[in-house]
């Protein structure tokens, strides 16, 4: 394992090493101390590499992943795992606004609470969050699927499109166009899935679904004959 000390590196260095590792990839297992919060970590990584960051990471973390596995043992900034790609993130802490933000593939697992506009404009990445979500969480969520063991707050998935939206506490409110949906043996199979891939114990039956009216689409087949 390939040891950076933050201490003793700056952020530019720590990421150009991981760049490097492109090709052959002759280091997969990094651990990096003493992150202190700084912004900005393992971002763009495009390699099958394992980052363990030991301590808070701040805004951006793990940002455009794809292939690489990066846990934070902390809390996260904003934007982590935005606009990820593929890959893993695991956040062992709480993760601030924006958690997930674009991204269009992946897993990212946040083991505390996530702020507001968890999985805002989401585009295909599955996001499990064993605490609660804040407001305006899914704003815009594309496709993918969120799931909340917690609680979630006010305007859940406001104007989304077709996100899977699993929540198994209380929903403070819904967003416009966000409805409460059936929740089907084909959803209980999917939840089971997210659940066991993310490593949480939760019993998929206590879940709702929420998802899209699909009132405020654009076009409607309905009325194809007027384009």
């Amino acid at each position: 394992m390939k040891t950076i000390n933050m201490a003793e590196s700056s952020v530019r260095e720590l990421n150009q090493a991981l760049h490097d590792q492109a090709g052959e990839c002759l280091e997969r297992e990094w651990q990096v101390l003493n992150p202190k919060g700084q912004h900005n970590l393992a971002v763009g990584l495009d390699q099958s590499l394992s980052v363990d960051i030991q301590g808070h990471a701040g805004y951006f973390c793990a940002g455009m992943n794809k292939k690489a596995t990066v846990t934070i043992h902390g809390n996260a900034g904003q934007g982590v795992a935005e606009n990820m790609m593929s890959g893993t993130v695991r956040v062992k802490g709480d993760a601030s606004q924006a958690a997930g933000a674009t991204a269009q593939g992946g897993l990212l697992v946040i083991e505390g609470n996530a702020g507001a506009r968890c999985g805002i404009s989401m585009k295909g990445v599955d996001i499990v969050v064993k605490g609660s979500v804040g407001h305006m969480s899914c704003f815009m969520g594309q496709s993918g699927s969120l799931v909340v063991c917690g609680d979630a707050g006010d305007a859940l998935g406001d104007s989304l499109y077709e996100v899977h939206i699993y929540v198994k506490g209380t929903v403070k409110s819904l967003g416009a166009d966000c409805i409460e949906k059936e929740m089907r043996p084909e959803h209980i199979e999917e939840l089971t899935g997210l659940l066991n891939r993310a490593g949480v114990d939760e019993d998929p039956t206590s879940f709702k679904r929420y998802g899209s009216a699909r009132q405020l689409y654009t076009f409607k087949v309905d009325n194809a004959g007027a384009y």
